[in-house]
């Protein structure tokens, strides 16, 4: 069973930075987008970044230009920079894995990240 391990979520004040970071013991070269979505209290998860097995990265508006996506196949590892971090960017995020064929969807558990004002 596929399964996806997040961390280096906490706690940082308004303009800090963190990283956080996707494992995927099994692998992800067979993943066609790996991504980040996050969701805070009472809200749906909403999508913050992705990208593709070529490196084609894409971000919500929210973010761009303040979080970079990466991905290394080599290590099994997608993950997501974040800095210049909001109050509003205090979240519980998840890592996304998706395969077109045959079809497969992998979410994290979640990692949370809390931004103090």
């Amino acid at each position: 069973q596929v399964r996806l391990v997040e961390s280096g979520g906490g706690s940082v004040q308004a303009g800090g930075s963190l990283r956080l970071s996707c494992e995927a013991p099994e692998g992800i070269l067979s993943f066609n987008v790996m991504a980040w979505y996050r969701q805070a209290p009472g809200k749906q998860r909403d999508y913050v970044a992705s990208i593709s097995a070529y490196g084609d990265a894409r971000y919500a508006l929210s973010v761009k230009g303040r979080f970079t996506i990466t991905r290394d196949n080599a290590e099994k590892t997608v993950s997501l920079e974040m800095n210049s971090l909001k109050p509003e960017d205090s979240a519980v995020y998840y890592c996304y894995a998706e395969r077109r064929s045959p079809r497969l969807v992998v979410w994290g558990q979640g990692t949370q990240v809390t931004v103090s004002s």
